[in-house]
């Protein structure tokens, strides 16, 4: 079994944006600039089989390249928030390509996630953060409203395993997917 997603690597300018954005923000942890990634669709833990047959969708999957720009900051948890992220513009291209995995997956028998998709960028994540931790980060955050990056062209998208450790998860790229 193996624990995967389905998301767009982000180029190098963007990446070097993002770490620039955590070193302006008080957060205790933050995600690794090599992790940095724009998820797709989740696939939880999957057998081989399973995702060879993602795999072989994916690799029929046919949609042009486009552009991305990543717009403000914030956080998942309200109060209490436990991630910690860069938004992403909207994007009608955005929106079709993960519609496009979310078939491949769910016609490889994974069921798909249901609520509406959120397109962000994680930055950091949050365990149980302190009352001053949360305000310093909130009015961080506030100021930060018009972050911007980009806009970048996405030539492909990858599916990765993730790989559980002490501090935080650890991302592979198993295959890379171009846009044509």
């Amino acid at each position: 079994m193996i624990r995967a997603f389905v998301a767009i690597p982000l180029p190098d300018e963007i990446r070097a944006s993002l770490r620039l954005l955590q070193a302006r923000l008080p957060m205790p942890a933050t995600v690794d600039e090599a992790d940095f990634h724009l998820t797709l669709v989740f696939l939880g833990e999957q057998p081989d089989h399973v995702l060879q047959d993602i795999h072989e969708g994916l690799s029929e999957l046919r949609m042009p390249p486009f552009t991305l720009e990543l717009a403000a900051v914030n956080s998942f948890g309200g109060a209490k928030p436990r991630v910690v992220w860069a938004g992403v513009a909207p994007s009608e291209a955005l929106s079709r390509l993960q519609a496009k995995v979310a078939q491949v997956v769910v016609r490889a028998g994974v069921h798909a996630q249901a609520k509406g998709y959120a397109p962000h960028v994680t930055l950091a994540r949050l365990h149980a953060p302190d009352p001053d931790t949360v305000a310093r980060l909130s009015a961080a955050m506030a100021m930060r409203q018009d972050y911007r990056a980009g806009p970048w062209q996405v030539s492909e998208f990858a599916l990765y395993a993730s790989h559980s450790r002490s501090r935080g998860p650890k991302y592979e790229v198993l295959t890379s997917y171009p846009l044509s």
